[in-house]
Order: structure tokens, then sequence, then C-alpha cells
């Protein structure tokens, strides 16, 4: 049994790996594509290339789902090809055996893919932006074209240009009193973090009274906020290039700051979830292989694998947004598409028996 168990597995696996390899070729191909676009000044091919590389551990994790969709059709279906399945059932390997032997490397995936959301994808993806972002822009990496905005209490803040997490350049703050009525704004040329505080220097302040304003100017400034360079850091980064433990960090900093967080809980869930959805995924192609798909040819199941594929794909794309846009809970959005694949596969299975 332990024979028939690692062939199996290996079968699988190694027709994952295949698909997983192709598909992410064919990706990190078109976007050293689309980076030829921004060649120029200081940003070369070399640090292009530079870019796509270090995106390289997030590209990979994005498309575990999909690969092992595709893997697991081509895998069995070529154990089916050859009869292989039916000597199986034949000596009396039951199909919840067939699962497990099946299931096993797409764990081992699953358990490689949380590793890299985790703890490769989201630094190496924040030093690509920020590696590319000094090339095209000089060692002032600006945040966004328009900056950078931010909120915490009655105090809004304008972050022209954020050099490190650490270091910020260009701030403008409006403070707001009870009655939401503007109290002071003030224009900061620079900021470094230093014990636990924010270090203002170069500050000019205008106090807003009822019917005039005041005019002051200060060399330096201690700027107490629960703004930390860490969370300063998630808030420059795109959500979905962040850890799990980043984006809820961030996200409940935004709740205590009376903020939206959806779509940073959106991507917590996404990430969270993301081995069920594999495991679903896995669980339609195996019930495809003992059901409707057992005769047909490589090049259908591949296409069909496909299909299946971008539907779950796009089914999670548009339920994402729509939990933003009416108030539903975004673990709702993630998990409906993975539960109708596993209800799906789990009745086709048991039709199939």
């Amino acid at each position: 049994m332990k024979l028939l168990n690692n062939h199996v597995a290996n079968s699988v696996f190694a027709a994952i790996v295949l698909v997983l390899i192709v598909i992410v070729g064919l990706d990190v191909l078109s976007a050293i594509i689309d980076q030829l676009g921004d060649l120029g000044g200081n940003y070369r091919f070399s640090d292009a290339l530079l870019y796509v590389m270090l995106t390289l551990p997030g590209r990979v994790y994005e498309y575990i789902p999909f690969a092992a969709l595709v893997g697991c059709l081509i895998g069995l279906g070529t154990l089916a090809s050859q009869s292989e399945l039916i000597i199986m059932r034949a000596a009396g390997v039951s199909t919840l055996r067939v699962i497990w032997m099946v299931m096993k490397p797409a764990l081992v995936l699953m358990v490689a893919g949380l590793l890299l959301s985790e703890f490769v994808a989201p630094p190496a993806e924040q030093m690509a932006d920020r590696k590319r972002a000094i090339a095209q822009h000089g060692q002032a990496a600006i945040s966004s074209r328009h900056g950078l905005w931010n909120r915490e209490g009655n105090e809004y803040m304008h972050f022209n240009v954020v050099d490190s997490p650490e270091k910020l350049r260009g701030i403008t703050l409006f403070r707001f009193d009870e009655s939401k009525r503007l109290d002071q704004f003030m224009y900061v040329h620079d900021a470094e973090y230093a014990d636990g505080a924010w270090q203002f220097s170069n500050i000019d302040i205008t106090y807003v009274d009822e019917n005039t304003t005041r005019k002051a100017r200060l060399d330096t400034l201690e700027w107490q906020a629960d703004l930390t360079p860490s969370l300063l850091s998630q808030l420059v980064v795109n959500p979905d290039n962040l850890s799990m433990s980043g984006l809820w960090s961030f996200a409940t900093y935004l709740d205590g700051q009376g903020l939206s967080a959806g779509e940073y809980r959106l991507s917590f869930w996404s990430k969270l979830l993301q081995p069920l959805g594999t495991a679903s995924l896995v669980l339609i192609a195996i019930s495809f292989i003992f059901g409707p798909l057992r005769e047909v040819t490589m090049g259908y199941r591949i296409f069909v694998g496909v299909i299946v594929g971008i539907a779950f794909r796009t089914s999670q794309d548009m339920l994402g947004p729509s939990s933003l846009v009416f108030g539903f809970e975004p673990i709702y959005a993630v998990a409906l598409p993975i539960m109708i694949c596993a209800m799906v596969g789990g009745f086709l299975i048991w039709r199939g028996n």
C-alpha cells in the first residue's frame, strides 16, 4: 500500500509542479514585457529583471490553487487513461483512500504557499517596489502620484514623500476640534521616528481662531501618534502584498481610528482560506476523473480545468469587491465559492460511487 500511495502522490505532485512552472513562467514573461514600457533613466533592463524576480514568490503563491486543479486533472487523468485507477478500485482501494492519496501532495503545496505568503512574498514584494521606485525617482521614493493620506482621530495627515518607514518629507497635518472645526494646520518639512515618537523639524503652524489666523514657526516638535513605522510600511503597500499578520494588525489599527478596514480584511481572509480553496479545487478535480472526465482526452481535461479555475477565480474577484460595496463580511465573499466547489465535488464523487 505504501508503494501505491507513493506512486499516486508522485504522479499528482509532478503534474502540479509542471503546471505551476508553465503558468508562472508565462506570467513572468508577461511581467518582463510589461516592465519594458517603464524603462528609462536609471531604471534599466537589469532593474526590471530584478523587480520581476523579487515578485516571483508572490506569483507562485497566487497560482498554486489553479495549478493544483489542472495538475490533479492531468495526474489522475493519466492514471485513469492507463486503467490504473480501475485496477486500484478492483483491488479494494476505496474512493476515500484515493482522495487522501491525492490530497497529500496538494497539502505539501498548501503549506509551502502559506509559508511563502507569510514570510517570503511580502518582504520581497516590498523590496521590489522600493527598488523600482528608487531607480525611477531617485532616493526619494514617492509613495503615489498624489502622496499618501491617513487619518488618526481628529487629525488628517498627508505625506508627500516616504523615504523609508522611519523618514518622511513634506507632511501636511490638519487638526480639527470636537465640533469638526479646523483648529490648526501645519506643514512639516522633515520627520524621523525615534524614541517611540515622530520628531518633526522645520515646522510652519497656522492656528485658526473664530475670525483670525495666527502663524508660528518651530525648529523641532515631538509628535505622539499610533502610526508607527511598522504600520506606515503597511499603509504604503498594496494589501495583497502584506502578510496575514500585517493585514490583521493594520486592519485593527484602522478599526481603532474609525476607518474602513474592509479591503485589508478581504485580503486577510483570502490568504487564510486559500488552502481550503485549493482543497476544494482538488476535490473538484477528483470528482471529474471519477465521473464525467474519466474517458476523455488529456486536452479536454486541461480545457475543463482552465474553465473551472477561471470561474472560481472570477467568482472570488467579483464577490470580494461586492462585500466592500454592499457592506457584508468579506469572509462570506471568500468562503462562498470554496463551499460551492466542495459541495459540487462531494456530490459528484458520491454520485459516481
